[in-house]
């Protein structure tokens, strides 16, 4: 316990008691101190004991002190306590002239009322003269007696001199024990209002967080929720629902709907280890009870760099992923009914063209403009189906991602033939990812494609891939014509394109890469782009490790 905790306990009990215990306990020390003396007296100098004077002031402290006990001084006049240290002078003066010869030096008894004085409550001038007169009736009037030689009124006047200089420390130590009592009080009254509008304001934004329809956890540097609003429990209640699943995992499940999400992928543990991600898709509740979440992260750091915390919100985005849906829906019916007739005018047109010795050049040449717009119009369907429906379904196993990015190098290459592009990799031995190669090989041939196509003027394309952390990152970077900061914020949405692939009249309907973030986003990962107008463009993909090369 420290002193000051015992401090305040002494003092609260102190001011708990009756006013007349307070005066006795005032009186108590002195009385003591005589009484030791009395004890001392009895011993070393028993003559003293039939003193009359010595005697006197024994007496006279010993109904002082019961006096102070035992009068209740509450019902007198605030202040009537002052007479027992007054009245402390006398009785010192009678003991100390008893005992002159003996005990010369109880003079200095004096220090305990003056004490007294300097601390109660009587105007400081009456005070502090009694400081003054009380020491020096003790030495003084025993000159005046004829009791002692008149050289004691010298050593008086300089005893009630030495007691006044005591009555004036302790006089201003007083004032600044009161000074400081009341700034401690001031700057407590500070505290305590700053402590009500803070405890105003947490509860305001309490309030603020709870009404929201977004779920927010705040995390500290170690990774616990020092905040969970009100929406966010109801979809930790979703992911808690009935509990477990049979298999004891939570209900989480990845863009699929079916997936369970790794522990390492949950939202909340990928903002305690400090990532920043956004639109995270993720499925809450059980199969018959799923919402649809979208969320995100940013991570808190301080002026050295070092993780703070991070903040996790989620969205709940069940009815524009069913409206998605709906939508992916009518296109891929409206691209199968176009799709049936193109193949047939398709192989039509190469029956015609194969057997063209009987039909005339210019009817040839119209019949192969119409082929080859038949071919980009089947394209397009293609594209199509594959953005409605060929992401939704992946299926996960142990793949090498080194291999496929190997297989793609080697599969682009026909392509970078006169472009002036050159391709290089910087891959592990071995680095095995939980994916489905197929859909991840048709990620890999649409970024690195796009980075040829995009490269009109040579250049180098560079693809990337090494374990981070808790994840795979891929990198494809191309030193091409680059994109604007606000073009790179709208690159995955379908059918956009560039200013500047529009003005350079690339090929190309702007689905591929709204695809290949839907393949991305089904297997729980993250893709981004960096680019710079004129500086190249670099994409990348973060995909989960496979188990074993977490544990």
């Amino acid at each position: 316990m420290s002193d000051r905790v015992m401090f305040l306990k002494v003092k609260r009990a102190y001011s708990n008691l009756q006013f007349r215990t307070r005066v006795g306990l005032c009186e108590l020390p002195l009385a003591l101190l005589v009484a030791v003396i009395a004890i001392i007296a009895a011993i070393v100098a028993p003559s003293l004991l039939v003193n009359p004077l010595f005697l006197g002031g024994l007496l006279l402290h010993a109904a002082l002190l019961a006096a102070a006990f035992l009068i209740p001084w509450e019902k007198f006049r605030e202040g009537s306590y002052v007479a027992i240290p007054l009245l402390d002078f006398v009785a010192i003066s009678l003991t100390r002239n008893g005992a002159a010869d003996v005990l010369p030096g109880l003079s200095l008894l004096a220090i305990f009322p003056v004490i007294w004085l300097s601390a109660s409550g009587m105007k400081p001038s009456l005070s502090l003269l009694s400081s003054f007169a009380g020491p020096y009736l003790i030495l003084g009037v025993a000159p005046l007696l004829g009791l002692a030689p008149p050289a004691q009124f010298g050593t008086a006047v300089l005893l009630s001199v030495a007691m006044g200089t005591v009555w004036a420390s302790l006089r201003f130590a007083s004032m600044n024990s009161v000074y400081s009592q009341r700034k401690l009080e001031a700057s407590k009254a500070e505290v305590d209002r700053l402590q009500g509008e803070n405890n105003e304001r947490e509860l305001l934004l309490e309030a603020i967080l709870d009404t929201i329809d977004v779920g927010l956890v705040a995390l500290d540097a170690d990774g616990n929720r020092t905040h969970t609003n009100r929406q966010q429990r109801s979809y930790d209640l979703l992911i808690q629902a009935g509990n477990t699943n049979d298999d004891g995992a939570s209900h989480l499940y990845a863009a699929d709907k079916t997936t369970p999400v790794g522990p390492a992928r949950y939202p909340v543990q990928r903002g305690a280890a400090g990532e920043t991600f956004a639109n995270y898709l993720v499925w809450l509740g059980s199969k018959d009870n799923q919402r649809a979440v979208s969320t995100a992260a940013t991570a808190m750091k301080d002026g050295d760099g070092r993780f703070t915390g991070s903040v996790i919100v989620s969205n709940d985005v069940t009815d524009m992923v069913e409206a998605l849906s709906a939508k992916e829906d009518f296109v891929s019916n409206v691209s199968h009914e176009l799709w049936t007739p193109l193949t047939s005018i398709i192989g039509h047109l190469d029956l015609v063209l194969d057997d063209d010795h009987d039909l005339p050049q210019n009817v040839t040449h119209q019949l192969s403009v119409a082929r080859r717009n038949a071919e980009r119009l089947y394209a397009l369907v293609s594209n199509l189906l594959a953005s409605a429906s060929g992401a939704a379904s992946v299926h996960l196993r142990p793949t090498d991602l080194t291999g496929l990015v190997e297989h793609s190098i080697e599969s682009a290459w026909p392509q970078t033939a006169g472009t002036g592009v050159t391709l290089t990799a910087d891959v592990p031995d071995i680095l095995w990812t939980t994916s489905d190669p197929l859909r991840i090989r048709q990620v890999l041939d649409n970024l690195i494609s796009n980075a040829i196509k995009y490269s009109p003027d040579g250049g180098t394309v560079t693809v990337r891939a090494r374990q981070h952390s808790d994840a795979a990152l891929l990198e494809v970077q191309d030193t091409g014509i680059g994109m604007s900061p606000n073009e790179t914020t709208q690159v995955f949405g379908k059918f956009f394109r560039t200013t500047a692939a529009r003005e350079s009249s690339i090929p190309g309907v702007g689905l591929g890469l709204s695809i290949t973030k839907a393949i991305v986003d089904s297997h729980g990962g993250t893709i981004r782009c960096s680019s710079q107008p004129g500086a190249g463009t670099t994409f990348t993909v973060t995909l989960p490790l496979h188990q074993s090369e977490q544990n």
